[in-house]
């Protein structure tokens, strides 16, 4: 009997158990027992284990984050961490491995086949931004959540004549800010493929009030960078193992600096977890679905290396290092959207 490894690493998004539950249940119709890899790359380093059967994942569909966990660790920045990967493999019988996460789980997964390691990706990240597939696993229901936040700033902006700003997930990428942004009317939108002028903002909002106008909505992407400035704004400087700094505060930036020119308050929230928490939107429950399936029968067509892709209505394999080499921006065909309503 054929068996399947599979592990979630990274930051969770919604539809992930979903993925899980698809790859256990079609992998056993298809004659593939599945097992779990516990806490992200942590787990085959370490061994952490989980048998997951069809009764294992029943009622997990509509359930957010991981049963399997997830963690950041990089075996590459561990002596003999790859190796300690391939090793739990063998001795679990592992004959490919299946790895749901962004472009950092992905790469180690891409690395790992120059170890031999039989490997095929699902692109899970809230931010859209992995290479080579329209959708990433995540997105959508991280969209709903942004477009909800909106709605209700919406009405205590008005009702007291504020400037309220909204700052999102999104390191390199803007997927979330402009279409979150444009579902929710959000006034301004700030995201990180162009740099911000706060003078630009200031003279956006007035010419609101020109309009009378008694309050606006800013939405911005955590990456954003400010114009003048070396780099973006960051929570923490120390960096995780993936050489990442922690980003946050580009919303409290922005308004400090309007606050010394407003004469009426501006007022930061920060989405942070609670965009990509909950339970993932219908279009993950399906895309999670036919990821997990396609995962299984790529590797039965003995197609590895590869990742599942959305390409309009087909699940396709792409080049794994193809897909992670080439991170996705908002396509420039789109930029038109943040300035569309002005």
């Amino acid at each position: 009997m054929t068996r399947a490894g599979v592990l979630t690493g990274g930051g969770d998004s919604p539809g992930i158990n979903a993925a899980l539950r698809s790859i256990v249940r079609f992998g056993s119709k298809q004659g593939v027992d599945v097992l779990g890899f516990m806490e992200g790359w942590k787990g085959p380093i370490e061994n952490l284990v989980q048998t997951l059967t069809p009764v294992d994942v029943s009622g997990i569909l509509h359930v957010g984050g991981t049963i399997l966990r997830s963690s950041r660790t990089n075996p590459f920045r561990m002596d003999g961490g790859p190796e300690k990967v391939v090793q739990t493999l063998m001795m679990n019988a592992v004959d490919f491995l299946i790895a749901i996460g962004g472009d950092d789980t992905l790469g180690v997964a891409h690395r790992l086949s120059e170890y031999g390691v039989k490997a095929i990706g699902i692109p899970q990240t809230i931010d859209n931004d992995i290479g080579m597939t329209d959708y990433t696993l995540g997105f959508s229901s991280a969209l709903e959540a942004i477009t909800d936040a909106l709605d209700r700033l919406h009405t205590t902006a008005a009702s007291h004549h504020r400037v309220l700003i909204l700052e999102v997930m999104g390191r390199d990428a803007g997927w979330l800010s402009l279409m979150g942004g444009v579902a929710g009317g959000a006034d301004v939108i700030l995201i990180p493929e162009q740099r911000f002028n706060v003078d630009t903002i200031f003279e956006k909002i007035k010419r609101r009030e020109h309009l009378k106008k008694r309050f606006s909505i800013v939405i911005i992407a955590e990456g954003t960078e400010p114009e003048g400035t070396k780099g973006r704004v960051v929570e923490e400087a120390e960096v995780d193992a993936f050489g990442h700094t922690r980003l946050g505060g580009v919303g409290q930036f922005v308004a400090n600096r309007l606050s010394e020119r407003m004469q009426i308050p501006v007022r930061v929230t920060n989405l942070a977890y609670l965009q990509r928490g909950g339970s993932p939107s219908p279009f993950d429950r399906i895309l999670a679905t036919r990821f997990g399936a396609a995962s299984i029968e790529f590797a039965l067509e003995g197609r590895f290396d590869v990742m599942t892709a959305i390409h309009g209505t087909k699940i396709v394999p792409v080049p794994l290092g193809e897909a992670i080499a080439n991170p996705r921006p908002v396509d420039e065909g789109l930029l038109y959207l943040v300035d569309l309503f002005e």
